[in-house]
């Protein structure tokens, strides 16, 4: 029922008779309140639910949210409890629970006269509010996100709606959208909400502006989705419609950032670090046609008619930066990327409708973010499982790896839940296919296990850390391991030997496992600066206050076991590619090459693991990963010398990507991070 036609329907109920009227009175009281449920999922697969209900009277409306779901294990409840006046004016709200694994809610907010009262943790603080602001507190619950696209709609579609205490939103339209429900047509209108997540959120509304949809993260960064029921089998079209709405908005925030591939482009008196090991060749020219390097001349004249001109005077010119370990989670992620330098992404677990059509949009052009190498994830049921794509049985697993090989995917990627019998089988069919397998250390299995079932790389330093006992107990305590730092012990060659003989390639994501998370005596910004420079939407997340002593020594020995692990791998030779999970978007892999150091590389061998190693491992050697002729025009134009020091990859002038020239200051500003 349309509830804006309440009030007329109460006038109507004046003129019956009292019999009448006292039933129709009960049938409207029935009438304003209305209930409805979303399927709550996780990388597309159903992970829980959200029941709400809204109530108005003639006073106010009434909104009650149940949302909970199970992450890997973990119950994630939220109760909500809305109050706002009949035009949908804030008046309270109230949350309780969690909105991920590991962030807890107890928060009420209270908007009175325009003062705006929180009262959190037992702490109560007030504020002044702006005119016209609506009361929400993140991503979740669902159903409040209805509430404010209806509030939006209401207030006359203003350009921003003030979310105090310290945010703002900015809803769009984003065009039309019609889907099949119980075998009839149904046409939704979609939008996009920036301002309450990082990034941009997709919703669609039906004709009684109810929400069908919505495709989202959540408070971990991972890909979250809510779906009206009616509409649930229309899940992987709401996936790929938001990630083309998505990359289209994305788009027009960087039109400034970019200058379109020129044809021909020079760049000029440049010092060139090509990656290979050669001594950096100073006064260099690299000419560039159609996105490839067709010339590189030292101290020569050139013929620049026609041609874009783009001065290295005093800079310093390296191959384009790979982040070997990404989980492509929103559209923002590329601009974040390509701002850090990075010109090549592997994928390591997506959903897949949401990746492939990212992948093929920004192939044809048509947005703006690095090249995408796609790994395609196998999971296997089970209580810590993740995502939609699980395989318990031999056939299953054959079918998963033909259709991500069919999707142009080049790896598959084990997850932790898959059943070590299967791994043999996943391996060998794509081995079969000419791909390769990566991934974590199934549950059940050890390292060197999962090597000779066939694993080509392993991602994770954890794994191998363990498998080399490098966790050791003190005699005293065994709550508190220490660093091994000898592993020359027979035991620990002949494991160093087989990964040698398998030719076993490790990601050891050395910034993820930084962040413990570390001692409060070691503030994050004390080691990642890119801290500072985040969007507003993250910096709680990421700004971890640390843990106190004793627990920090725990911590800090596993931590240190992975840097001795990691030293031990480089030291004998095996392939070491840079990677960094989820952390800081873009800033992580500069501290990756860090780290690397750190553990005993030189700067041109961190370098290396960034540009060289991960395209030869992944097949493309020929074609990318060094600087030579013939090669694709992936560079980074740096201000400092990276052979000097690591950290001068963060000094990125300009990044060049198949010979589009990109400038980074907007390219951050444009997803709100700081330069």
């Amino acid at each position: 029922m349309n509830l804006r036609a309440l009030p007329a329907l109460l006038l109507c109920l004046a003129s019956l008779p009292a019999p009448a009227l006292a039933q129709q009175a009960q049938q409207a009281q029935q009438a304003q309140q209305t209930t409805g449920t979303f399927i709550l999922h996780k990388f597309a697969k159903p992970i829980g639910r959200e029941t709400y209900t809204l109530a108005r009277t003639p006073e106010k409306l009434l909104l009650t949210s149940d949302f909970l779901f199970t992450d890997r294990g973990t119950k994630v409840p939220l109760k909500t409890t809305f109050t706002a006046t009949p035009d949908l004016t804030p008046l309270a709200l109230a949350l309780t629970g969690r909105s991920s694994r590991h962030s807890d809610l107890n928060d009420t907010l209270t908007l009175t006269n325009g003062t705006l009262t929180v009262a959190h943790d037992g702490k109560t603080s007030d504020s002044p509010a702006p005119p016209n602001s609506f009361l929400i507190d993140g991503y979740s619950p669902v159903a409040m996100q209805q509430m404010l696209l209806n509030f939006w709609l209401s207030h006359g579609r203003p350009a921003t709606v003030p979310t105090p205490p310290t945010g703002a939103v900015t809803i769009r339209p984003a065009g039309e959208l019609t889907i099949t429900a119980e075998g009839k047509p149904v046409h939704l209108t979609a939008y996009t909400v920036s301002g309450l997540i990082w990034g941009v959120e997709s919703l669609w509304l039906d004709d009684q502006n109810q929400l069908a949809a919505l495709v989202s993260t959540d408070a971990e960064f991972d890909h979250f989705e809510a779906i009206r029921e009616p509409y649930e089998s229309s899940l992987a079209t709401f996936i790929a419609a938001a990630a083309k709405d998505d990359l289209a908005t994305l788009a027009k925030l960087t039109a400034g950032a970019t200058q379109p591939a020129a044809k021909r482009l020079l760049i000029t008196n440049v010092t060139l670090i090509d990656a290979t090991g050669a001594a950096p060749l100073k006064n260099a020219s690299v000419f560039i046609e159609d996105g490839t390097i067709v010339r590189i001349t030292q101290n020569g004249k050139a013929d620049t008619r026609n041609t874009t001109i783009l001065d290295g005077t005093g800079k310093f010119l390296i191959p384009g930066l790979w982040d070997m370990h990404a989980h492509y989670e929103q559209v923002e992620w590329g601009p974040i990327y390509l701002a850090s330098g990075v010109t090549t992404v592997r994928d390591l677990g997506n959903e897949f409708d949401f990746i492939t059509t990212v992948r093929d949009t920004l192939r044809a052009g048509k947005g703006i973010g690095p090249q995408i190498l796609m790994a395609g994830i196998i999971d296997g049921s089970g209580p810590r499982s993740l995502g939609a794509v699980t395989a318990d049985t031999p056939e299953e697993a054959i079918a998963i790896v033909h259709r991500y090989h069919d999707a142009g995917a080049l790896q598959i990627k084990i997850y932790s839940s898959v059943k070590p019998a299967l791994v043999p089988v996943i391996t060998s069919e794509a081995h079969r296919l000419g791909m390769t397998v990566t991934g974590h250390v199934p549950t059940g299995m050890t390292t060197v296990q999962a090597v000779e079932a066939g694993m080509d790389q392993i991602n994770h330093i954890q794994y191998p850390a363990s498998d080399l006992q490098s966790f050791t107990p003190t005699p005293y305590n065994t709550d508190h391991p220490v660093a091994k730092t000898d592993f020359s012990s027979a035991l620990d060659q002949k494991k160093m030997a087989l990964f040698q003989q398998h030719h076993t390639v490790f990601d050891p994501t050395l910034s993820l496992m930084e962040w413990l998370p570390p001692p409060q005596s070691r503030p994050v910004s004390s080691f990642e600066p890119g801290v500072t420079h985040v969007a507003p939407q993250l910096v709680e997340a990421l700004n971890t206050a640390g843990v106190p002593e004793p627990s920090a020594e725990r911590t800090t020995a596993y931590y240190n076991s992975f840097v001795n692990t990691t030293r031990a791998l480089h030291q004998a030779g095996l392939r070491i590619v840079a990677g960094t999970d989820q952390n800081i978007p873009g800033y992580s892999l500069h501290r990756e090459l860090e780290l690397y150091v750190q553990a005993g590389f030189t700067p041109l061998e961190a370098l290396q693991s960034a540009t060289k190693v991960p395209a030869e491992v992944m097949g493309l050697g020929s074609s990318v990963g060094t600087i030579a002729i013939g090669k694709r025009a992936d560079l980074v134009l740096l201000d400092a010398d990276p052979l000097d020091d690591i950290a001068n990859t963060r000094r990125i002038y300009r990044t060049i990507a198949a010979g589009a020239v990109y400038t980074p200051a907007p390219l951050w500003q444009s997803v709100d991070f700081k330069p």
